[in-house]
């Protein structure tokens, strides 16, 4: 792939970009909302869920308009080099939009998620980092399907995926621009202004949710980027970098996972108060202060896959060691909180927590692979 330098035109043109997608996620908003309303879009209370009012599920589908219309400004060299990116996210996009409207089963939804990821290595866009050929391409996808669905799964506070999403893409932007990979940092910028856009109707409490379109759609995203971002030392070092900046949509997945297996539950399936967000609530922060403490920790491992562009191997892995310990500590702490599971009345709730789980940011119960009103 031919990258652009970064000259006074691309700054130029990542504030047009920029604004294009904040401007346009701003004014689709409102009008998502009032479709929600008017077709049933919408997130219902029950006896499992804290919010009151019906809530609509379509502000993932303004976020992808947002990016879309972003990427119109992009010239058409540009968007033929982004087309199998684009067209997987619009894939997954939608195959969550037919989940939040109808609900479908979690193994369709991941062997679409696996067709859509197909699409990537097929057009030149994968892992590199052996010299087998199918081996990169298993790679790519287990990355690309990874990823999707961590994003996904952190769907489950008001604020927490789409702000997540965006301190990531802006890392990604960072990155991209001050290495003059022109189109990464082009497509990164588009989605930290559309997600800026949702924000604005989504924190705290949140008046519109993102739903499986928005939260699938940011995770293939956010995985492509990952992929696309190149360094000249890619064996070595570089393959780190999209790990750090996703580091913790990979913890809360992690953790999540290990909790349900260790409890003998299908880690798929069962609906669970047992996500990074809901243990910080049983720590005794209330739900702002669990979000900005994850707002806090994704700005710090973004900073280290700064570090990590200039940093010699060995830094590279001491820094590598460092995170994984460091996690892999917080995750033996956190397990130890007792989360509450459906169907599984022997467990006990942490304190101060909700006993469900959420889609953008209403509470709901689990029920499949990557949905963030799932799992």
């Amino acid at each position: 792939m031919t990258e652009l330098p970064a000259t006074g035109t691309s700054v130029t043109q990542f504030v047009v970009v920029f604004m294009a997608a904040l401007v346009v996620a701003l004014a689709a908003m409102p009008l998502a909302r009032q479709v929600a309303l008017h077709t049933g879009m919408v997130d219902r209370p029950g006896p499992r869920k804290i919010h009151l009012l019906p809530t609509p599920l379509l502000g993932g589908v303004a976020l992808y308009v947002a990016v879309a219309a972003a990427v119109a400004v992009f010239s058409d060299q540009v968007i033929n080099q982004l087309a199998s990116i684009v067209i997987g996210a619009s894939l997954v996009s939608l195959l969550g939009l037919w989940d939040d409207r109808r609900g479908i089963r979690p193994l369709f939804k991941l062997c679409g998620q696996v067709a859509a990821a197909l699409l990537l290595p097929a057009t030149g866009v994968q892992v590199l980092l052996v010299p087998v050929e199918w081996v990169n391409w298993v790679v790519t996808v287990l990355w690309v399907v990874g990823i999707t669905n961590a994003v996904n799964l952190l769907d489950n506070m008001d604020g927490l995926s789409a702000g997540v999403a965006a301190i990531a893409a802006a890392f990604f932007f960072l990155l991209a621009s001050l290495s003059g990979q022109f189109l990464i940092a082009s497509l990164s910028v588009a989605i930290v202004g559309a997600c800026l856009g949702f924000l604005r109707h989504n924190l705290n409490p949140a008046r519109i949710f993102m739903g499986d379109a928005g939260s699938l759609f940011l995770g293939f995203a956010l995985a492509a980027l990952g992929i696309k971002l190149r360094f000249a030392n890619v064996l070595t070092v570089s393959w780190m970098i999209p790990i750090f900046v996703l580091a913790l949509p990979i913890f809360d997945t992690t953790l999540v996972t290990i909790s349900r297996l260790r409890r003998g539950l299908n880690p798929l399936t069962t609906p669970g108060t047992d996500h990074l967000s809901h243990r910080l609530l049983a720590l005794g922060l209330n739900r702002r202060e669990a979000v900005l403490m994850q707002y806090l920790a994704s700005c710090f491992a973004g900073m280290l896959a700064l570090a990590l562009v200039q940093a010699n191997v060995w830094e590279a892995y001491i820094m590598g060691v460092a995170l994984l310990l460091g996690g892999c500590y917080a995750l033996v702490r956190l397990e130890r909180l007792a989360p509450v599971y459906a169907g599984a009345p022997d467990s006990a709730p942490p304190a101060a927590a909700p006993t469900t789980e959420r889609t953008g940011a209403s509470t709901r119960p689990s029920s499949g692979v990557g949905a963030g009103r799932s799992v």
